[in-house]
C-alpha cells in the first residue's frame, strides 16, 4: 500500500515485534511511487492552480486514525532536522504539505515523521524522530513544552511582554518561529507543510498562554524556496500595532510590513548589554531598523548622543515613533550604511560606542562569498569610526557564517590598511589598521535556543571589541 495506517502495527513500534507470514513477506506491494523527483525545479514559480492546491489549509494536524500517512524512503537519515531532496530514494504517494513516515530501506518502523514538500530542496521538515504515530497531543505537547522553558524555567514575563515562544527546530517545529507581542502571537513560516498546519497550531498556542490574537507570514524567500506565495493569515479583530515592554522600555510593533514578526528579539540581552557601556557617550546605531540598540542606549544607558542609521524610510519612522515613546532624544538619518560611514569619515567624524548589526548577508551557500566580503567591507569602516579605546560591537544574523570565520574576518579587517573609494570615486579615505581588544562574544537571547542536532540554530554572532 502507498500509505501506512497508524493503526498498523509494521509502521509503529510494537511492545512484541509481530511476525510476518512469508506470504506477506514476499507478496508484490500495489504502491504509487517514484524515484525522487519529477515535479519542478523548487525555484520555479507555481502556476496560480498549482498555488491553490499547495497552500490549501489544513483541517487537522495530521491523518486521523484510520486514516492512511504517505512514506518517504529515505537513502541515509542522520538525526538533523532536515531531509534533503538528495536523500531522498523514493515516494510513495506524497503531496505537497503532507504529514509523512520516513522509512530508509530493510526498515520495518518508521525513523519518524515531518512535512513533505517536493518542490522545496529541504523536502523533509522532520518533526519527531520515534516511530511512534504522532497525534494532536504530541502536537500540544510541543507547545507546552516551548512555554516551560520561556515562562518557568527563563522566567522571561519579569523582563518583557516580547518574547520568542517556538524557535523552529530547537523547539521540534522546523519551518517556524512564533514570537509573543503582549497580547498577540506573530508567526513566520519557512516551510508549506507549517504554514497549512499555523491556522491550527496558533490558535492552540494562544490558548494554552492565555493570549487574544494571532497572525501568520511568510518568509521573504517562501516563494523561491517552496514554490508558492501564499497570503497571511490573523486571528479576527487582530491588532496591527502593539506597544510592548523590553527592560521598562516601551517599543511600538507593527506587523504590516517590515523584517521578520515585528520586532527582533534576539537582541534584547545585548540590548541591555549595551546600555552598560553608553553612560555620557556619543553612540553611532548603524542599520538600525525601529530603533531597538538607540532607544535602549539613550533610556537605559544614558547616552548623551545617539544616532541611527537605517537605509529604509519606515522603520525609521517607528524608531523616531520609540524614541518619542519613552521621551528620549535620539537623531535618525535614512541612508546606506556604507554612504553614510565614508562621509563621517571625510569629515573626521568619530564616536565612543559604534554597533554594526547588518541584515542577514547570507541566506544560502551561493551567497557565502559575497555577503563575507560585505562583513569585511562594513566592519573595515566601522573600525575607523570608533574613537580610540571605544567600543565596537559588531554582529552578523548569517547561520551559514561559524563563529571562528568571523571573528577572523574581524581581525582581518583590522589589519587591513590602504585606501577606500567614495561610491562616486571623487575622493580617497585613507584606512589605518587597528588593534581589537576582544572583551566578550554574545549570540541571541536564551528564548532562542541552539539544538545540537542543529548547529545553525546558532545564528547570532555578537563580538564586543575595545578598538585601538
Amino acid at each position: 500500500m502507498a500509505r501506512r495506517s497508524p493503526n498498523d502495527r509494521s509502521s509503529r513500534p510494537p511492545g512484541n515485534q509481530r511476525e510476518r507470514s512469508p506470504v506477506s513477506q514476499n507478496a508484490p506491494r500495489q504502491v504509487e511511487t517514484y524515484e525522487a523527483f519529477d515535479e519542478p525545479s523548487p525555484l520555479a514559480p507555481a502556476s496560480k492552480e498549482m498555488t491553490s492546491l499547495m497552500v490549501r489549509q489544513r483541517t487537522q494536524l495530521g491523518p486521523s486514525a484510520s486514516a492512511s500517512i504517505p512514506v518517504i524512503h529515505a537513502r541515509n537519515r542522520t538525526r538533523h532536522p532536515i531531509l534533503y531532496r538528495k536523500q531522498i530514494a523514493r515516494i510513495e504517494d506524497a503531496k505537497p504539505g503532507d504529514l509523512v513516515a520516513v522509512y530508509t530501506d530493510g526498515q520495518q518502523d518508521p525513523l519518524g515523521y515531518g512535512v513533505f514538500n517536493p518542490r522545496s530542496e529541504m523536502s523533509v521538515r522532520m518533526l519527531w524522530n520515534t516511530p511512534e504515530f504522532p497525534t494532536i497531543a504530541a502536537w500540544s505537547e510541543k507547545l507546552r513544552a516551548a512555554i516551560s522553558l520561556r515562562r518557568d524555567t527563563l522566567k522571561l514575563e519579569s523582563q518583557s511582554d516580547a518574547w520568542r515562544v517556538v524557535h523552529s527546530e530547537s523547539d521540534g517545529l522546523s519551518g517556524i518561529v512564533i514570537d509573543r507581542f503582549g497580547d498577540v502571537l506573530s508567526a513566520e513560516t519557512f516551510g508549506l507543510g507549517m504554514y497549512q498546519r499555523a491556522s491550527l497550531l496558533l490558535p492552540m498556542l494562544a490558548a494554552q498562554m492565555g493570549l487574544g490574537h494571532w497572525l501568520v507570514r511568510t518568509s521573504p524567500q517562501f516563494l523561491s524556496q517552496e514554490g508558492c506565495d501564499p497570503p497571511p493569515l490573523m486571528s479576527e479583530g487582530c491588532p496591527s500595532q502593539v506597544v510592548i515592554s523590553e527592560h521598562g522600555t516601551r517599543f511600538r510593533v507593527r506587523f504590516e510590513g517590515g523584517h521578520k514578526t515585528g520586532f527582533f528579539c534576539d537582541q534584547r540581552e545585548n540590548r541591555k548589554k549595551l546600555a552598560e557601556f553608553c553612560q555620557g557617550k556619543s553612540v553611532l546605531d548603524l542599520c538600525c531598523y525601529t530603533g531597538g540598540f538607540s532607544v535602549q542606549a539613550k533610556v537605559l544607558g544614558k547616552a548623551d548622543d545617539v544616532t541611527g542609521v537605517d537605509l529604509d524610510e519606515e522603520p525609521l519612522k517607528l524608531a523616531r515613533e520609540n524614541a518619542n515613546l519613552n521621551q528620549a532624544r535620539a537623531k535618525f538619518v535614512q541612508s546606506d550604511a556604507f554612504s553614510y560611514m565614508r562621509e563621517m569619515l571625510r569629515n573626521g567624524k568619530q564616536y565612543d560606542v559604534v554597533v554594526l548589526d547588518p541584515p542577514k548577508l547570507i541566506r544560502t551557500r551561493v551567497e557565502i562569498e559575497e555577503g563575507t566580503r560585505k562583513h569585511f567591507a562594513m566592519n573595515r569602516l566601522a573600525m575607523r569610526l570608533v574613537k580610540p579605546g571605544g567600543l565596537l560591537l559588531s554582529c552578523t544574523c548569517a547561520g551559514l557564517l561559524p563563529e571562528s570565520e568571523f571573528l577572523q574576518l574581524l581581525v582581518s579587517a583590522s589589519k587591513s590598511q590602504g585606501e577606500d573609494l567614495d561610491p562616486n570615486g571623487s575622493s580617497r579615505i585613507i584606512s589605518q589598521s587597528r588593534t581589537l581588544q576582544i572583551i566578550a562574544r554574545t549570540g541571541a537571547a536564551p528564548d532562542h535556543p541552539v539544538i545540537s542536532t542543529c548547529m545553525e540554530t546558532d545564528y547570532l554572532k555578537a563580538v564586543w571589541m575595545i578598538v585601538n
